[in-house]
């Protein structure tokens, strides 16, 4: 059951500051991730606006414009039920900042030992994702750009291999392919020239017609996929300590408001009984 209730400005808990230190929230933190989450979705907002519309139906599922929005959203929502939760005693949103931080954080431990179980379907999936990302490289700016940088940052190209690149309809080797990067990949794909003042953007050109040793000599041969495997598993420690860093702080929300939710209520519970033995002439 939810209760709704705020005590009356004459019978608040003893201390105000602790209620909001004991949930985690202060005045100015609550300020801040709210215009942080609000920063979010404008910025989510205008990238989102300042598509093409045929762009952003074909890239849906992978556009960083809408991730934002949605997470700027949430991020919003869960705040204010902490900050207003615990700024003016109010059970009901108490206990939806605790369910909410709940779910996440269950969703996250899901998400995680999901992908240690079934990693070869979790491979798969990536595989799917990186594939529908490449068919849509030219369509979308903001996906262009984390391709790019994703392919220079791990040192590949494609999904599986450099001829993936041919899912894409510019890239495409087939005779019928009218456009000049026909059989080419993109320039991210080039293995680094030092001291290069000006980035050659063509470099790429007609790299899928040549076999796997001729083309090492110019790009990156290796899929994006392998590469990543590589890099979680030499960076676990990594990674479990940014998963330890995240659940911590989530844990500690979630126990920390119910450990105001049960403060008010015993305060609650307290007032009822003075109002009943009022009148008590013991009492």
């Amino acid at each position: 059951m939810c209760f709704c209730f705020s005590p009356p400005l004459d019978f608040r808990l003893p201390r105000v500051e602790t209620a909001l230190f004991t949930s985690g929230f202060s005045v100015p933190s609550c300020v801040w991730q709210r215009v942080i989450s609000m920063v979010m979705v404008a910025v989510g907002v205008y990238a989102r606006l300042m598509k093409h519309a045929e762009a952003a139906l074909a890239c849906l599922a992978v556009d960083p414009a809408i991730l934002l929005i949605v997470v700027g959203i949430l991020m919003f929502l869960l705040t204010f039920c902490g900050c207003i939760g615990s700024l003016r005693e109010n059970i009901c949103l108490l206990q939806t900042f605790s369910l909410c931080l709940t779910i996440v954080f269950l969703l996250q431990l899901a998400a995680g030992v999901l992908g240690f179980v079934f990693s070869d379907k979790a491979r798969g999936k990536v595989s799917e994702i990186i594939n529908n990302a490449i068919v849509h490289y030219r369509d979308d700016l903001d996906l262009q750009n984390l391709i790019d940088f994703g392919q220079k940052k791990f040192g590949c190209c494609g999904g599986i291999s450099y001829k993936d690149w041919s899912l894409n309809m510019y890239f495409n080797c087939s005779e019928d392919n009218p456009s000049r990067e026909r059989c080419s990949v993109p320039y991210s794909c080039c293995l680094p020239t030092p001291n290069q003042a000006v980035i050659n953007t063509m470099c790429g050109q007609g790299m899928q017609a040549l076999d796997y040793l001729e083309a090492s000599k110019v790009i990156y041969t290796n899929g994006c996929i392998d590469r990543l495997v590589n890099w979680i598993h030499s960076n676990l420690f990594v990674l479990g300590g940014v998963a330890l860093g995240l659940a911590i702080p989530q844990l500690v929300g979630i126990l920390l408001s119910m450990i105001l939710v049960s403060q008010i209520k015993d305060q609650i519970k307290l007032q009822l009984y003075n109002q009943q033995h009022r009148a008590d002439p013991w009492y």
